[in-house]
C-alpha cells in the first residue's frame, strides 16, 4: 500500500472520529441529559407558598435533589442551623432574642403551606446578635425524584431583614428583603462553596415580576426562576 493511500485512510478515520464526536457531544449527550432530568423538569408545581389563611406567601425559588439525611447534613456543613419547631417556649425565646439582642441561631419559623402542606425542613443563618435578621429557607419534600431516584425538595428562600407587623393581618412577623433572587443565589453559593453540589439547573418558577407581595404584605421582585442543586452522594 502506498504512503498516499495510508495517509488517505488515516484522514478518513480521523474525519469519521471527529464526526462521531460532534454528534455525541452536541446532539446525543444534550438529549441524554435532558432525558435524565425530565423526571422533575416535566412536573408542574404551583411555585408559590401560602399562609395558613390562604394568602400567597414566599415564592418557590430553590430546590435540592437528595435524601433528607443528605439535605440536613449539607446545611450543617455549610454553616446553617436547623430551625426549632414553633412552641410557646420557642416563641418566647425568639421574642427575647429580638428585644434584647440575644443570639438564637435556631429560632423557629412560621408555617407556610406548599400544595397544602407545612414545610418539612427549615434552615437559617443569623446575621448579627439576634434572630431579627437572618438568611432562611423552608423546604417541602415532593413525590418527584431525580434521575438517581433521590427525592426533589422545593424551597422558598428569603432574607428576614427585621421584625414588625404584617401589612395584611397586623400580626407580628419577620419582614423579608425584596431581592429574593439574591437570597436564592446566596444559599446555592454557600452549598457550592462547601463542595456539596454535583450540579445545578434552572426550573421555571412563578415568572418574572417586580410587584410581588408575600403573606406579610412585603414587596419582592424576582426573575421568576428556581435554581435546583443536586447534592453530591457520599462516596
Amino acid at each position: 500500500m502506498s504512503q498516499r493511500s495510508i495517509r488517505r485512510r488515516i484522514a478518513t478515520w480521523v474525519l469519521a472520529l471527529l464526526g462521531a464526536w460532534i454528534v455525541l457531544a452536541y446532539l446525543a449527550a444534550p438529549e441524554f441529559w435532558t432525558f435524565r432530568e425530565r423526571g422533575f423538569r416535566d412536573q408542574r408545581f404551583e411555585m408559590v407558598t401560602h399562609t395558613p389563611q390562604g394568602i400567597p406567601g414566599d415564592p418557590i425559588n430553590v430546590g435540592l435533589v437528595g435524601t433528607e439525611k443528605e439535605v440536613v447534613h449539607a446545611f450543617a456543613v455549610a454553616g446553617w442551623d436547623t430551625a426549632d419547631a414553633v412552641t410557646l417556649r420557642t416563641a418566647i425565646d425568639i421574642g427575647e432574642s429580638v428585644l434584647f439582642s440575644r443570639p438564637y441561631p435556631d429560632a423557629p419559623m412560621s408555617r407556610l403551606l406548599f400544595e397544602g402542606r407545612a414545610q418539612d425542613l427549615a434552615f437559617e443563618k443569623p446575621v448579627g446578635d439576634s434572630a431579627d435578621r437572618r438568611h432562611h429557607v423552608r423546604f417541602w419534600k415532593t413525590d418527584t425524584v431525580g434521575d438517581d431516584g433521590r427525592p426533589l425538595w422545593l424551597g422558598a428562600a428569603s432574607f428576614d431583614r427585621g421584625v414588625g407587623l404584617s401589612h395584611d393581618t397586623g400580626a407580628i412577623t419577620h419582614h423579608i428583603g425584596p431581592d429574593i433572587d439574591a437570597e436564592r443565589d446566596f444559599l446555592i453559593g454557600d452549598l457550592n462553596a462547601a463542595g456539596l453540589l454535583a450540579s445545578t439547573s434552572e426550573l421555571p418558577g412563578i415568572g418574572a415580576t417586580r410587584t410581588g407581595r408575600n403573606g406579610g404584605g412585603d414587596p419582592y421582585f424576582t426573575d421568576g426562576k428556581a435554581i435546583i442543586g443536586v447534592l453530591k452522594q457520599p462516596q
